[in-house]
């Protein structure tokens, strides 16, 4: 059981810093998604912030669902810690 939560809690920590880098990404319109770093890290955020975005409206023009994303997953690992 310990292995399984200590994964859980550390794939958590990967995707948050995944999503974080994401956001930060998005500030550049200029980085092409040819780049492989760039194309690895939109493959890997994808599957949570698309589902997302579907349920989460804009804030005005503000895109919300990275911070809605990172705070899920940081409430998961938390949860998980504490198993």
């Amino acid at each position: 059981m310990e292995f399984i939560t200590t994964f859980v809690y550390f794939l958590a920590q990967a995707l948050t810093l995944a999503i974080f880098a994401r956001a930060i990404l998005s500030w550049f319109p200029n980085v092409s998604n040819e780049n492989p770093l760039v194309a690895a890290v939109y493959h890997v955020t994808e599957p949570i912030l698309g589902p997302l975005r579907r349920v989460i409206p804009l804030v005005g023009m503000i895109d919300i669902t990275p911070l809605v994303a990172i705070i899920t997953l940081q409430l998961i690992a938390n949860i998980f810690s504490r198993l």
